[in-house]
């Protein structure tokens, strides 16, 4: 087993006035060459969005973006012809492929919103541009792995153009649970939400990282209550970057 930890003290930082935002790998103005990515897992940034403010339309492509919240509520405007809100306890997804534009606003006056922004590689490039979302509060398990993304459409959660499947892990303290990868090749990239946890042979508190990989599982055990984001994918990147 090899593993990589980041501290969540020693993420990349910017806060400006309407976004306070924290980068795990290298985005915008935080280039580290040695935190560019994990495997095809891009980037995790932990953002907060003051009241009434937001991202305003800009353009993606060829790239597979997941948001989860955390708090608070964010809306979705896209060239799809989407408009949507999303809130805690669900997940959205878009492909973003040969190309789209679109908008994330807090429209709520009373509180800030709390939210997961999540890049993933695609297998393949110039994919149709497409938009989902899902609850994922009715498939809560306590003391086990709660699947919320994959690469089968007609599996638990949302579906992305990548062999990476995305797990919740939520235990009470002293409870865990062993973790069996999907794939071969693939890793996890674990990222501590709430309370605190051994994950392998290390302990990781709220916010901090580890990526694993080279083995077929690993254990976790709830220190206290926690709740684990489990980001499985490939660690060999796509043909066409190479």
């Amino acid at each position: 087993m090899k593993t990589v930890y980041h501290k969540a003290d020693s993420r990349g930082h910017a806060d400006h006035g309407w976004l306070n935002s924290y980068h795990t790998f290298s985005f915008a103005n935080y280039q580290n060459k040695d935190r560019t990515n994990f495997g095809v897992l891009r980037v995790l940034n932990d953002d907060t969005v003051s009241q009434g403010m937001g991202f305003g339309t800009h353009p993606h492509r060829d790239m597979e973006i997941i948001s989860i919240p955390l708090e608070g509520d964010l809306e979705h405007k896209d060239s799809m012809g989407t408009t949507a809100v999303i809130k805690k306890g669900e997940i959205q997804v878009m492909s973003a492929g040969t190309g789209v534009m679109h908008s994330e606003y807090n429209k709520n006056k009373d509180e800030a919103v709390k939210f997961l922004q999540i890049w993933v590689f695609p297998k393949e490039l110039n994919v149709e541009p497409r938009y989902d979302q899902k609850s994922i509060k009715e498939g809560e398990k306590i003391n086990g792995f709660q699947q919320i993304l994959s690469p089968n459409k007609n599996d638990d959660g949302v579906w992305i153009h990548q062999d990476a499947w995305f797990n919740l892990a939520q235990f009470k303290a002293g409870n865990g649970k062993n973790y069996m990868l999907n794939k071969k090749g693939n890793g996890v990239y674990a990222f501590v939400l709430k309370g605190s946890a051994k994950v392998g042979d290390r302990i990781l508190n709220e916010r901090d990282g580890l990526g694993i990989w080279d083995t077929q599982s690993f254990n976790i055990e709830a220190v206290d209550d926690a709740e684990i984001l489990l980001m499985e994918v490939p660690m060999e990147l796509p043909a066409y970057m190479k």
